[in-house]
C-alpha cells in the first residue's frame, strides 16, 4: 500500500511540474461590511501573475507553492486590500472584508495602457461596469445593454430591420472599437450586424475609454473603445441559467457550465439563444415595429495551467442569426422581390482568438484573433452579399526599468473582404467583382513613467503601414496627478486617431430604402485630434459617498467620411471632407452611495457635433445635444428584495428629411426610456426578477404623421420622377413628393413591456 501511495505522489510531482514544493490552496471568502458575499472580486499573489476571481457566494481558490504570498484583493465598489499569508495558513478558510469605495479608483483595469493595473493608477480614463450593473436592466444583447451608460448610446439604423450601432461622446458607431477579451473582434461587417450575438450572461465586465486609443488598438478605436471582458473558468458557476420573456413574446436563454480537462485545464461553455416571432404593428403603418429574430450564440472559452503561472487562453464564437423586418404578411416567399417588401438578413459568424505568453524569462504575450463573417441579405429587392475574414496576430513586450515602464508591441492585420456592390468591382468589368485584400503591419511603443506616487506620465506612438493607404503615425499622450489622499484625480489626455471608412459594411443607408448611393470621389482615411481633461472627485460624508467624475472633451477631424441626405434627395452622396468637423462637450458623472443602501449613478453630456464646408455650419445627422442616464438602486434586506430603477433621457437631433415638403418634424423631440425591476433572491442560487421595461410608452411615431415615409409604396412604383433632376415630383398620389425611406429613426419603436425571468447559480 505504501508503493503505491508513493506512486500517486511520485505522478503528481511530475504532471503539476514542480521542482522543489508541492501547490497549496490558498482560499477564501470575500465579504462586504455588511457581511455580504462580493462577486467578481479579484484576488492577486504580488509579484506573479497568479489571479483568480470570486464566485457568487464570494469565494476564491488559488494554487500556490510559495512559503508566504502578497495577496492584493480588489472589487468594483470597494477599497483595495493587500494582506500577507504565511504558509502555515495555506489551506484554511480565510474571511477578508472589503470597504465600499464609492468611486471604484482600485478596481483593476486593461483597456487603457494594454496591461492589468488598478483604475487608480491608469493614466488613461477608463469607466468599469460589471455584471451587476447590467442585471439593473437585464437584455438580450450587450447592444441593448448599453443604453444606460452615459455617453455612449445604441442608435437604431433602419426602422425595419433594426440594426444599429454603438455611439461614444456623438461620435458614430464605427469610430467605436468593440473589443473582446482585448482582441478586435467586432468590425467591418460586425459592425453593424455582429453586435447584437455578444451574450449578457457570459460578460465579467466592460470597460470603455472615450477618446482615440489608435495607439495601441489601430484603425477604428477614434472616438473610443468598448472591451468586453468575459468570465473565468475558474470563477464561473459550475452551471448557471439565466432566461427571462417579455408580454411582447420574446424570449432569450443563457446556459452556462464549466469543466475541468485533466488537472491543467478548465473551460467555459455558453450558449446563448434569442426568439422573437410576434409580428406587431402598433403605429398602423403595415410594417413591422420590431424585427423578428431569431439568433443563436455558442461560446466556449479555455484556460490552461502553466509553469510559473504564465497565461495560456483560448477562446471561441459561433453566431448565426436569421432576422427579418417589413410589411405584415411578407414571408419568405417574397425575399428578393417587389410583391411585399421586406429586409431579410442571415449571418454566419465565427471568432477564435486567445492570449499566450512565452516561456522566456522577459514578460511577452502573444495575441490572436481570427474570424470569418458570412451576410446574405436582401433590402427588398436589393440583394447584399458579403464575405469577411480578418486574421490577427500582436507580440507584446513588458518590461520595466527603474521608474519606466515600457511597452513595445508589433501587430499585423489581414482583411479580405468581398461583396456585390462597386466597392468590391472589377474596375476593368463593373459586373465583376474583385476581392479587397488588406494588410496592415504595425509597430508600437509605449512608456509609463512614474515620477512620484502623485506623478504619472504616458507617452506613446504607433505606426501603421496600410497596404492601400500608405503610411500612418498615431501618437498620443497622458498625463495623471493624484492628490496625497487619493480623493483627487486629474488626468489630461492627447492623442490622434484614424480609420479607413468601408461605407457598405458601416451604414446601413448605403443599402436601404430608394435611395442611389454616389461616391463623389475616392475615399480617404478620416483622421482627428483629440484632447480630453478628466476630474474625479470622491467626498466622504461620514457613513455614505459622493463621487463626480467630470470629463471635457473635444475632437477635431482633418477628414471625414459624412453621408450626404440633404443634396438630392433620390441620393446618398459619400465625399471627402471639404473643410473640418468637430465633436466637443462636456460629461458629468454623479455616484452616490447612502449609509442606509440607497445607491444612485446618474450622469450627463452635452454634445456639439457638426462639420463645417465653405463657411456652412452643419449639426451632425441623429445626433443629441444633451443625453442623460440613471441607474437607482436599494435593496430590502429582510425581504431579500432589490428595486432598480433605469432610464436615459435624450434632447432633440437632426434627422434626415426627404423634401422641403416633408410633413415629419426637422427635429427629435425631447424622449426618455424608463424601466424598473423587482429581484427576489430566494438564496444563493436562485433570483427571480421581473419589471416594466418602456414605462412611459414612448416610441418615435408620436408626434409624427409617419415614420415610414411612403411606406404603402416601399418600391416607389407610383412615384413620378422629374426626367432632369431625378428628384421625386408632387402629385396629388404624393403631395410632398417623397420616396420610400425608412431612414427616419431616432430610438426604438418597441413600447411599454413586461418582463419575467430566473437565474441560477450551482457552485460547488
Amino acid at each position: 500500500m505504501s508503493k503505491l501511495y508513493y506512486s500517486i505522489a511520485i505522478s503528481l510531482y511530475m504532471l503539476c511540474g514542480m521542482s522543489h514544493t508541492y501547490a497549496q490552496k490558498i482560499t477564501g471568502t470575500i465579504l462586504n461590511n455588511k457581511d455580504e458575499p462580493i462577486e467578481s472580486a479579484t484576488v492577486s499573489v504580488e509579484g506573479t501573475s497568479l489571479r483568480a476571481s470570486t464566485n457568487v457566494s464570494g469565494q476564491f481558490v488559488l494554487d500556490y507553492s510559495g512559503e508566504r504570498a502578497n495577496l492584493s484583493i480588489r472589487a468594483v465598489g470597494y477599497q483595495a486590500l493587500k494582506k500577507r499569508i504565511d504558509k502555515k495558513d495555506f489551506g484554511k478558510q480565510q474571511t477578508f472584508i472589503l470597504q465600499e469605495d464609492n468611486l471604484n479608483l482600485d478596481e483593476v483595469v486593461v483597456s487603457g495602457t494594454m496591461k492589468e493595473m488598478s483604475k487608480l493608477e491608469s493614466p488613461v480614463p477608463v469607466e468599469v461596469y460589471t455584471a451587476k450593473f447590467f442585471k439593473a436592466n437585464p437584455t438580450p444583447s450587450i447592444f441593448d445593454a448599453l443604453q444606460n451608460i452615459n455617453g455612449v448610446r445604441p442608435q437604431l439604423n433602419c426602422n425595419i430591420c433594426n440594426t444599429g450601432d454603438i455611439h461614444i461622446n456623438g461620435l458614430e458607431g464605427p469610430y467605436t472599437m468593440v473589443l473582446i477579451d482585448g482582441m478586435p473582434i467586432v468590425s467591418g461587417l460586425s459592425t453593424v450586424y455582429g453586435l447584437s450575438g455578444i451574450p449578457q450572461a457570459l460578460i465579467e465586465r466592460v470597460e470603455i475609454v472615450k477618446g482615440p486609443a489608435s495607439t495601441l488598438y489601430g484603425s477604428e478605436a477614434v472616438g473610443g473603445l468598448i472591451n468586453i471582458i468575459t468570465k473565468k473558468p475558474s470563477s464561473a458557476p459550475v452551471i448557471s441559467a439565466d432566461v427571462f420573456g417579455t408580454s411582447w413574446g420574446e424570449v432569450n436563454t443563457d446556459l452556462a457550465a464549466k469543466f475541468n480537462a485533466g488537472l491543467k485545464a478548465q473551460s467555459l461553455l455558453g450558449v446563448s439563444y434569442f426568439n422573437y416571432q410576434n409580428p406587431i404593428d402598433n403605429n398602423n403603418d403595415n410594417f413591422t415595429d420590431v424585427t423578428l429574430q431569431n439568433r443563436l450564440s455558442v461560446f466556449n472559452k479555455w484556460d490552461f495551467a502553466r509553469k510559473n503561472n504564465r497565461i495560456f487562453s483560448l477562446a471561441g464564437r459561433y453566431v448565426y442569426e436569421d432576422r427579418w423586418g417589413g410589411e405584415m404578411d411578407w414571408s419568405k416567399e417574397y425575399r428578393g422581390g417587389d410583391v411585399k417588401y421586406g429586409e431579410s438578413i442571415y449571418t454566419k459568424r465565427w471568432e477564435l482568438f486567445g492570449t499566450y505568453e512565452l516561456p522566456i524569462k522577459e514578460k511577452v504575450l502573444f495575441q490572436f484573433s481570427t474570424n470569418g463573417h458570412n451576410q446574405n441579405s436582401y433590402y427588398g429587392n436589393t440583394p447584399f452579399m458579403a464575405d469577411q475574414y480578418i486574421g490577427f496576430g500582436q507580440l507584446n513586450w513588458f518590461k520595466t526599468l527603474g521608474k519606466h515602464d515600457l511597452l513595445t508591441g508589433l501587430a499585423y492585420r489581414y482583411t479580405y473582404y468581398d461583396d456585390d456592390t462597386p466597392v468590391t468591382a472589377d474596375p476593368n468589368d463593373i459586373d465583376k467583382n474583385k476581392a479587397s485584400i488588406t494588410h496592415l503591419p504595425a509597430v508600437f511603443v509605449q512608456d509609463e513613467i512614474t515620477f512620484d506616487p502623485q506623478n504619472k506620465l504616458l507617452l506613446g506612438v504607433r505606426y501603421d503601414y496600410n497596404s492601400l493607404h500608405g503610411s500612418i503615425v498615431t501618437p498620443r499622450l497622458n498625463y495623471k496627478w493624484n492628490s496625497v489622499s487619493k480623493n483627487d484625480v486629474l488626468r489630461l489626455s492627447f492623442g490622434n486617431g484614424y480609420r479607413v471608412a468601408n461605407v457598405f459594411t458601416e451604414d446601413h443607408s448605403a443599402l436601404t430604402g430608394a435611395r442611389k448611393v454616389e461616391f463623389e470621389e475616392d475615399l480617404k482615411p478620416e483622421t482627428s485630434w483629440n484632447g480630453n481633461i478628466n476630474y474625479v472627485k470622491k467626498i466622504p460624508a461620514g457613513s455614505s459617498f459622493i463621487g463626480l467624475d467630470a470629463t471635457v472633451f473635444y475632437t477635431y477631424f482633418t477628414n471625414k467620411i459624412i453621408a450626404d441626405y440633404d443634396t438630392d434627395q433620390t441620393k446618398v452622396l459619400y465625399g471627402n471632407l471639404n473643410g473640418y468637423a468637430i465633436s466637443q462637450g462636456i460629461s458629468l458623472n454623479i455616484d452616490v452611495v447612502f449609509a442606509n443602501g440607497l445607491k444612485i449613478l446618474a450622469g450627463g453630456t452635452f454634445l456639439d457635433v457638426y462639420s463645417e464646408e465653405e463657411g456652412k455650419k452643419v449639426d451632425q445627422l441623429f445626433t443629441e445635444k444633451f443625453s442623460g442616464t440613471w441607474n437607482v438602486g436599494y435593496t430590502f434586506k429582510k425581504l431579500g428584495l432589490t428595486v432598480d430603477y433605469t432610464g436615459n433621457l435624450y434632447g432633440p437631433m437632426r434627422l434626415p428629411l426627404l423634401s422641403e415638403w416633408d410633413p415629419r418634424n426637422e427635429y427629435s423631440p425631447w424622449w426618455s426610456i424608463q424601466n424598473i425591476q423587482l429581484t427576489k433572491s430566494i438564496n444563493n442560487r436562485i433570483e427571480v426578477y421581473g419589471g416594466v421595461k418602456n414605462l412611459l410608452n414612448w416610441t418615435p411615431n408620436k408626434g409624427n404623421p409617419f415614420i415610414i415615409a411612403r411606406a404603402h409604396d416601399p418600391f416607389d412604383k407610383e412615384v413620378d420622377f422629374d426626367p432632369v433632376t431625378g428628384d421625386a415630383l408632387r402629385t396629388p398620389g404624393n403631395p410632398y413628393g417623397l420616396t420610400f425611406d425608412p431612414s427616419y429613426v431616432y430610438g426604438p419603436n418597441q413600447g411599454i413591456r413586461a418582463f419575467l425571468g430566473l437565474r441560477y447559480n450551482l457552485f460547488r
